[in-house]
């Protein structure tokens, strides 16, 4: 796919996402399930499309009660960082069309546990992938790591992904 980045959030009709890049949500289940741990009610699955131009940063966030599974669709590879919910060391993952030999962090899919911090950015010019949550996303399980005050943001986090 070559294309400018300009032109994919023209063609996608992408919007700003709060945590940085463009998105669109492209699917929500109109099932429905019990989320575990709480008992509310989500869409079974939801998937967006999600661009990171050269610069831009998904930044620390976390969606509460939720997996979330990040596959390539397009562009450069990208860094993904995850953080244990309590903090400790951050794991790089390099997502991307093809795996780098002898790397086990590299892959064109990878996985974010419910409740783990996460960001990402790209390698390159730009960085398409399909984010898939379930149970689905709702803005009310997402939050910022900026937005915690600087004493409850967990150890571990690189502060310039903020």
């Amino acid at each position: 796919m070559r294309s400018s980045p300009e032109a994919l959030i023209a063609r996608f009709d992408l919007q700003p996402h709060p945590e940085g890049g463009w998105y669109r949500e492209l699917h929500r289940s109109p099932g429905q399930v019990c989320r575990a741990g709480d008992g509310r009610q989500r869409a079974g699955l939801t998937v967006i499309a999600f661009l990171l131009t050269e610069g831009q940063l998904s930044r620390w966030h976390q969606v509460a009660g939720a997996d979330e599974v990040w596959h390539h669709a397009g562009g450069d590879p990208l860094d993904l960082w995850r953080l244990p919910p309590g903090g400790g060391t951050a794991e790089r993952l390099l997502l991307g069309p093809l795996a780098e030999a002898g790397d086990p962090a590299a892959g064109p899919l990878q996985i974010v546990p419910a409740d783990w911090w996460q960001a990402a950015r790209s390698r390159g010019r730009w960085s398409l992938v399909h984010c898939c949550v379930g149970p689905g996303f709702a803005f009310e399980d997402f939050r910022l790591m900026a937005d915690l005050p600087p004493t409850e943001r967990p150890s571990g986090a690189d502060p310039t992904l903020l």
